[in-house]
């Protein structure tokens, strides 16, 4: 499903180039529950940016569902990411004006699924996540858990094959953390891909298969015997 061969990215800091990913082999199939961990510095959030189409390697090649989508223009890049990919993020990125229905209603606006639909899938969807009571309060007005959850419940409005969680946990204390990371793994069951980026070895250990990275590279995997 996701293919990286030879992948680098650099970018240019003053007048110098600085190597944030450097010849990066991955595979990762259908349904797979994938944890990226290593030090900030790592270039963990940075190979996630570009499996989830928010950058693009310096060279290299990169192949989604078997198609290369290293060269797609910006637009078809979009088209992509908007039908197959979901982000969820540990700073939430919730629009503070819009109530938690309408956070979660607006990817789907934006794709321009039919109203009917939209509050059909919005209202599935508070309900999966026990935020049917909390429909119409705005961000500011939900705990941090109720957040994420709304976070999750926007990413998967789409229906994405691959799901990329950026240190999901990181604003979250251990209970709820627990809790949001029980949501995102209930996801793997219904055969979404689960990539899960964090600094955490508790949180990353929970993933069936660990890569680890540093410097830019990757320096080795393993594998969960058992479920979390």
């Amino acid at each position: 499903m996701i293919e990286l061969n030879r992948v680098s990215r650099s970018f240019t800091v003053g007048d110098q180039q600085v190597a944030a990913l450097r010849d990066i082999d991955l595979n990762i199939a259908a349904g797979d529950y994938v944890s990226i961990m290593g030090p900030s510095g790592s270039g963990k959030s940075t190979l996630l940016n570009l499996i989830g189409l928010l950058d693009r390697p310096s060279s290299g090649t990169y192949r989604l569902d078997g198609g290369n989508v290293t060269d797609l223009s910006d637009e078809q890049q979009a088209r992509v990411r908007s039908e197959k990919v979901g982000f969820v993020f540990q700073a939430f990125h919730l629009v503070p004006r819009l109530t938690a229905a309408m956070n979660i209603e607006l990817p789907l606006i934006l794709a321009g699924i039919p109203a009917a639909e939209r509050k059909a899938r919005v209202a599935e969807l508070l309900e999966n996540y026990g935020l049917a009571d909390r429909a119409d309060h705005r961000p500011d007005q939900l705990s941090g858990g109720q957040r994420q959850r709304v976070a999750i419940a926007r990413a998967t409005s789409m229906r994405p094959t691959v799901l990329l969680a950026d240190e999901p946990t990181g604003n979250l204390d251990q209970t709820t953390g627990k809790e949001v990371m029980n949501l995102l793994e209930q996801l793997v069951a219904q055969q979404v891909t689960l990539i899960v980026v964090t600094h955490d070895p508790a949180i990353g250990g929970r993933a069936a298969r660990q890569v680890r990275m540093v410097d830019g590279q990757i320096t080795g995997e393993s594998n969960s015997s058992a479920s979390p």
